[in-house]
C-alpha cells in the first residue's frame, strides 16, 4: 500500500541511490540554461531599440556588435550548461534503470517457480527490460526539460510584461490556450491510453516470441502469420488502438499547434492599434521582440507536453513492474529441516492456482517409500502435473503438506530441496550453449568425464556422434537443433548427473518417436536405479511395472494399486487401459478396409 501512495517519480528516484544528487544537479543546470537561453532575446530587443532610436542614422557599429557578442555568449553558455545537465541526468538515469532491473530480477528469483511457467518469457522480458528502459527517458531527458520548462515560463512571464504588457498578455493568452488544448487532448477517454498501449505491446511481444518459436512448423506446412491467430489478433488490436488514439487527438493537436504558433497573427493587429496612439519606434521594437519571443514560448509548452507524456509512461512502467514486485516471494523457513530419507508424502493436500476458484487438488494423500516407483495417471486436467510440481515447490500447498523424508518442503532450505529432487518435465528447456554446459547445469563442478558418463547413461551417444563438435556443440547455433526426443535425453543426462535421491518425471516421453522412446526407457533405468520415483505418463505401457499406480481425476484419488489390481477393479484405470490397448492395435489399413 505504501508503494501505491508514493508517486512514480518518487519511487524511481528511490532506485537512484547516491546518483540522485546528479539528477538534482542536472535539473538545476537545466533550469539555469533555460533562463540563460532567454537573454539573447533581450539583446535583440536592445539592438532593435537602439537602431530605431538612431534611425535614420548615422549608425555606429560598436553598440550592436557588443550586443551581438553578448547574445552569442548567452546562447553558447545556455548550450554548454544544458549539455552538462544532460550528462548528469544521463549518468543517473542509466544507473537508476540498472538498479530497477536488478531489483526486479532479484525479486523474481525469490518467486515460486510456478510463476515462470504461467508467464510467457517474452512478456516477462518486456515487463522488466522495456519498462525499466522507459524510466531512462524520464530521468535523462524529460525531468531536466521539466525543470527548464518550469523555470523558463516564470522568467518568460516576467519578460512578457517587461516591455509591453498588452502584447505580453496576447502571448500569454496563446500559451494558456495551448495548455488547455493539451489538457483536453491528454484527458478524458485518452487518460488511460498508455495503460492500454503498454498492455497491447506486452501482449504482442509475448505472442511474437511464441510465433518465432513456431516458424519451422509454419514453413513446413506453408502457412502464414494468419495461422497464428493469437499473434495476428495482437497485431490488429495494437494497430486499432494506435489508430483510434491518433484520430481522437486530431482536434486537440490542431488546436494546440494553432495556439502555440498563432501569437504572430494576434501581434500584428495589436501592434498596428498600439502604433496609432503611441511612439511608433517603441511599438516596433517591442513588436520585434514579441514576434521572436512568442515561438520560444511555444517550445516551452511543447516541452511540458512531452514531459506529461513521459510521466504517464513512467507511471505505467512502474505499474507494470509492480506485477512482479508485488508478487509474494517464496517463504523461507526460519528453522531449516533436512530429510531423513528419500520418501515422498502428500498429507491431505489441497491446492488452488492463483487467480482461480476451483482447486486443482482436493485432499490428496499418498506416500512414496524410499526406492519405490509410483505412477500418476488419469484424464487430462486431473491434477497429475500439479502434484508433481508441488514437490520441488513450484507452488506451495494451500492446505496439508508435502514432505520429503519427513521434512515439510516449506521448512527446507531451497538449496537443500533442489539437491534432493531431480525433475524432467515434458517441456524441456535447453540453453543456447554447448551440450556440455547444458548437462553440467545440474552440477556445475562436474568434470567433463562425469558429464560424458551421464550423457552415455542417458543414451545420448548417437546424438554426440552426429554433432560436429560432440559435447562442445552449441545448441541452436549454426543450424544445430535437436528433436523433442533428443532434447529429452539431454534433460535426462542432466538429471542423471545431478544424482538426486528423488526423481520426478512428468510426461518425459510425450514428444518422443518410437526409436527415441526406446532410448529414453533405457535412460530411465539408469536415472531411477535405487531412487524414489514419481512419474506421470499418458502411455500406460510405461507405468504398468510401477510399484503403485495412483489414478487422479478432478483433483482427487478415486483408486490406486498395482497394474493388475486396478485392472481387476474394472474402474477408471481399467477403462483407460482398454482404450490404450485399442489405440495401440489400431492400423490405418484396417480402418480403410472398414470404410
Amino acid at each position: 500500500m505504501e508503494q501505491k501512495k508514493r508517486s512514480s517519480l518518487s519511487r524511481i528516484s528511490g532506485y537512484a541511490g547516491r546518483y540522485k544528487k546528479l539528477t538534482i544537479l542536472g535539473c538545476i543546470l537545466s533550469a539555469l540554461s533555460a533562463v540563460l537561453g532567454l537573454l539573447p532575446y533581450v539583446c535583440v530587443w536592445l539592438a532593435a531599440r537602439n537602431a530605431l532610436d538612431l534611425w535614420p542614422g548615422p549608425y555606429t557599429v560598436e553598440d550592436p556588435g557588443r550586443l551581438g557578442w553578448m547574445s552569442v555568449q548567452f546562447a553558447v553558455g545556455s548550450i554548454v550548461m544544458y549539455f552538462a545537465a544532460l550528462m548528469s541526468t544521463h549518468i543517473s538515469a542509466f544507473r537508476t534503470a540498472r538498479n530497477i532491473r536488478r531489483a526486479a530480477m532479484s525479486h523474481a528469483l525469490t518467486l515460486p517457480l510456478g510463476f515462470f511457467t504461467g508467464n510467457q518469457s517474452g512478456r516477462l522480458r518486456k515487463l522488466i527490460d522495456d519498462n525499466a528502459g522507459l524510466t531512462e527517458d524520464l530521468l535523462a531527458h524529460k525531468l531536466p526539460d521539466l525543470a527548464g520548462a518550469v523555470a523558463a515560463p516564470v522568467a518568460a512571464v516576467v519578460m512578457l510584461f517587461l516591455f509591453d504588457w498588452r502584447m505580453g498578455l496576447l502571448c500569454l493568452l496563446t500559451m494558456a490556450l495551448a495548455l488547455l488544448s493539451m489538457c483536453l487532448m491528454m484527458g478524458g477517454k485518452n487518460a488511460g491510453f498508455f495503460h492500454r498501449y503498454q498492455k497491447e505491446i506486452e501482449r504482442m511481444s509475448g505472442e511474437a516470441v511464441e510465433y518465432v518459436r513456431g516458424i519451422p512448423v509454419v514453413k513446413m506446412f506453408q502457412q502464414t502469420v494468419y495461422s497464428f491467430r493469437a499473434f495476428y489478433a495482437a497485431i490488429r488490436d495494437y494497430s486499432d488502438l494506435a489508430s483510434q488514439y491518433a484520430m481522437s487527438c486530431r482536434v486537440g493537436q490542431t488546436c494546440f499547434l494553432t495556439a502555440i504558433n498563432g501569437a504572430f497573427v494576434l501581434l500584428i493587429p495589436a501592434a498596428l492599434l498600439l502604433a496609432s496612439g503611441s511612439d511608433v519606434r517603441t511599438v516596433l521594437a517591442n513588436f520585434i521582440f514579441y514576434a521572436l519571443f512568442a515561438p520560444a514560448c511555444g517550445q516551452m509548452i511543447n516541452r511540458i507536453m512531452y514531459m506529461s507524456e513521459a510521466v504517464m509512461q513512467a507511471d505505467e512502467a512502474m505499474g507494470r513492474l509492480d506485477e512482479i514486485l508485488n508478487q509474494q516471494p517464496m517463504q523461507e523457513a526460519k528453522v531449516k529441516k533436512r530429510p531423513s530419507d528419500s520418501s515422498v508424502a502428500f498429507d491431505h493436500v489441497t491446492f488452488t492456482y492463483p487467480g482461480t476458484d476451483r482447486p486443482a487438488l482436493k485432499d490428496v494423500s499418498f506416500t512414496v517409500r524410499p526406492g519405490q516407483t509410483v505412477a500418476l495417471v488419469g484424464p487430462s486436467g486431473g491434477g497429475k502435473t500439479t502434484a508433481a510440481s508441488l514437490i520441488p515447490r513450484f507452488w506451495d500447498v494451500e492446505k496439508g503438506s508435502v514432505r520429503i523424508g519427513g521434512a515439510d518442503v516449506r521448512e527446507m532450505d531451497a538449496g537443500s530441496l533442489m539437491e534432493q529432487v531431480a525433475f524432467v518435465f515434458q517441456d524441456t528447456r535447453l540453453f543456447k550453449k554447448s551440450l556440455l554446459e547444458n548437462i553440467r547445469a545440474a552440477r556445475p563442478d562436474a568434470t567433463v568425464d562425469e558429464v560424458l558418463a551421464a550423457a552415455r547413461a542417458a543414451q545420448c551417444g548417437d546424438i554426440l556422434e552426429k554433432l560436429p563438435q560432440g559435447l562442445d556443440t552449441v545448441v541452436g547455433a549454426g543450424g544445430v537443433y535437436l528433436s523433442g526426443g533428443e532434447q529429452q535425453r539431454i534433460a535426462l543426462a542432466r538429471a542423471i548427473l545431478k544424482d538426486a535421491p528423488v526423481v520426478v518425471l512428468d510426461e518425459a516421453t510425450a514428444f518422443a518417436d518410437p526409436e527415441n522412446e526406446r532410448q529414453i526407457q533405457k535412460a530411465f533405468d539408469a536415472l531411477t536405479k535405487n531412487k524414489t520415483v514419481l512419474m506421470i505418463a499418458h502411455r500406460l505401457s510405461t507405468v504398468q511395472n510401477a510399484d503403485r499406480i495412483i489414478v487422479l481425476e478432478d483433483g482427487r484419488i478415486p483408486e490406486q494399486g498395482t497394474h493388475q489390481s486396478l485392472l481387476q477393479q474394472k474402474g477408471i484405470y481399467a477403462a483407460m487401459w482398454a482404450d490404450y490397448q485399442r489405440s495401440a492395435q489400431w492400423k490405418v489399413g484396417k480402418e480403410e478396409a472398414a470404410v
